[in-house]
């Protein structure tokens, strides 16, 4: 089993000024510790469950260019960058110079967004949710389209695109990998079947396991391995937690289908969280076979 870090929140690191160096610090300790991927929120404000919206909050690629910079292994992603955020074949353009520049690490998570408050916030068009999911697929299909060899024209409902150009291409191979966020049954999960090489599943056991059987479903009817999709799920640490802990409730993750977990930073020392909770049993972790999909 692989372990993800996500990152929700920046007012532990005090002043404005103290950010960089702490995220700095944060994200090498995450790469010393065995961490797989460092995820970050995408968000103009703080969102109400993590904190207040006067919180700090920064733009999620800007931040992810500054970490490529500061670490060497970690792979980079939002967790997950909202549909209306970006132009589609702006941010297809944005993940790849991420990827060219940190030499393969860059993966696009992406969903339909769902924070109304910061779109009316900073004035962003906040469309109903049928064409925001309509808006996502259209923004799978350009990605995908921008990072493969056609750069032809792209008409689709709400996005033309009369050059789909992308140059340089990407690092990875044969591009970068796509996560969809969210587990709705009907609509993401049926995306993610179709377009996406990892998904985020939230919810408590019997949920993730009921979640993880509809996309099974989905991947039948579309021709579809589910094997070939990462599955990941938010494994809550609690307070007092021992590492016997952890390797209890990822070895149930596992047990599920779930390939990798991931966890939120912790507190206002989340460097000595992450070390002092994981560190020393990151190979155990590591070590945890995930059930394989029937």
């Amino acid at each position: 089993m692989e372990l993800d870090l996500h990152v929700t929140r920046f007012d532990w690191a005090g002043p404005s000024g103290n950010i960089g160096p702490a995220l700095t610090e944060l994200a090498r300790s995450a790469e010393a510790v065995g961490v797989k991927t460092l995820s970050l929120m995408d968000h103009y404000f703080q969102i109400e469950a993590a904190g207040a919206p006067e919180d700090p909050m920064l733009e999620g690629y800007t931040a992810l260019g500054f970490l490529a910079g500061v670490t060497e292994r970690l792979r980079l992603r939002l967790l997950v960058t909202g549909v209306t955020y970006r132009h589609p074949g702006l941010l297809a353009k944005i993940v790849t110079t991420l990827d060219v520049l940190s030499q393969g690490r860059a993966e696009l998570g992406i969903g339909a967004a769902w924070y109304e408050r910061e779109h009316l916030g900073l004035g962003v068009p906040f469309p109903p949710l049928g064409e925001r999911f309509e808006r996502l697929e259209e923004a799978l299909q350009i990605s995908l389209q921008m990072w493969s060899r056609d750069n032809g024209p792209f008409t689709g409902k709400h996005y033309q695109l009369a050059e789909t150009m992308c140059v340089p291409e990407p690092v990875s191979s044969p591009r970068p990998r796509i996560m969809i966020g969210g587990s709705g049954e009907r609509k993401t999960l049926r995306l993610v079947a179709q377009y996406a090489d990892a998904c985020n599943i939230f919810g408590g056991p019997d949920v993730i396991a009921h979640k993880i059987e509809v996309l099974k479903g989905h991947c039948a009817i579309v021709g579809r391995d589910i094997g070939d999709i990462e599955i990941t799920a938010f494994l809550h640490p609690q307070a007092g937690w021992k590492g016997s802990d952890v390797l209890e409730n990822a070895q149930a993750l596992a047990s599920l289908g779930v390939s990798t977990a991931t966890v939120s930073a912790v507190g206002d020392r989340p460097v000595q969280w992450l070390e002092d909770l994981f560190g020393p049993i990151m190979s155990d972790v590591q070590a945890i076979e995930p059930k394989l999909a029937a």
